[in-house]
């Protein structure tokens, strides 16, 4: 597996429930500038319609030495999920009142995947809280690394 990208913002503004793998629909030129790794996840998101998942928001460069059929870098991206699982994701979706948000774009082998995550929304001061949690942890880390060098 090569990460091409991740979306570090989703983990700090969603509470993340469920992951899931999904191939994506791609153009020559979009697989060529993911393998020079020219793409962002952030505020990207994916949306069920008409029994199918969509990729919106999501960016890929243009490929630079594309010609006049490159593709559009801000186009919408198919998602390639089984029925099943696009049945059960739309459950989930609708019943709770859940998103389903990109967390990372990669090969494996040589095909490009996108983790998917089901994840509720945080609230400011759960991302608050998050941050406290984190810099305590690293000054324990800190911590208890002078005590070991002594």
């Amino acid at each position: 597996m090569k990460l091409i990208t991740k979306n570090r913002k989703a983990r700090h503004d969603y509470f993340i429930i469920e992951q899931t793998e999904a191939g994506i629909a791609l153009r020559g030129t979009e697989v060529k500038s993911l393998r020079a790794g020219r793409a962002n996840l952030k505020d990207s998101f994916a949306r069920i319609q008409d029994g199918e998942v969509w990729l919106y928001g999501a960016h890929i460069s243009a490929y630079e030495e594309g010609n006049r059929y490159n593709h559009d870098p801000d186009r919408p991206r198919k998602l390639l999920l089984h029925r099943r699982e696009i049945m059960r994701l739309r459950g989930r979706v609708e019943e709770k009142g859940l998103t389903l948000v990109p967390l990372s774009l990669y090969f494996k082998r040589g095909i490009v995947k996108v983790e998917l995550a089901l994840a509720r929304g945080k609230a400011e001061h759960d991302k608050r809280r998050a941050i406290a949690e984190r810099e305590s942890d690293r000054e324990i880390a800190r911590a208890l690394k002078e005590v070991s060098n002594r």
